[in-house]
């Protein structure tokens, strides 16, 4: 028996998550849930995302890679860390805010933790 090959492209993603100065879309293949976050400079989950979901802070774990751009995962133990284009990045399920720096849009796919993103 052969099984069917599936292509997905996120031009067509099965669910959008908008945000002020963001958005979210989720693309389901091959028993996964794969995240494209697009967030524009000035774009804050804390201000941004948490307010819609009643929280300060993210408690999602993620596991991604870096497309384009900067952003930041700031833990409340004081601890920032930036993550850059080309690099692969896990974020554990401690609360952390996050943001854009400097003037670049952020783009970044997740792999881990894109269903119970923003929501």
């Amino acid at each position: 028996m052969q099984t069917d090959v599936i292509l997905r492209r996120f031009e067509q993603p099965d669910e959008v998550r908008e945000m002020v100065k963001g958005r979210f879309e989720l693309v389901r293949i091959g028993g996964m849930t794969i995240g494209r976050a697009t967030y524009e400079p000035g774009w804050r989950w804390s201000e941004h995302v948490g307010p819609s979901v009643g929280q300060t802070r993210c408690s999602v774990e993620h596991v991604g890679l870096v497309v384009a751009g900067t952003a930041t995962a700031a833990f409340a133990d004081g601890r920032v860390i930036e993550l850059r284009a080309g690099e692969l990045f896990y974020i554990p399920a401690e609360p952390h805010d996050s943001w854009v720096v400097g003037d670049v849009p952020y783009v970044s796919l997740h792999f881990l933790g894109a269903d119970h993103y923003a929501r």
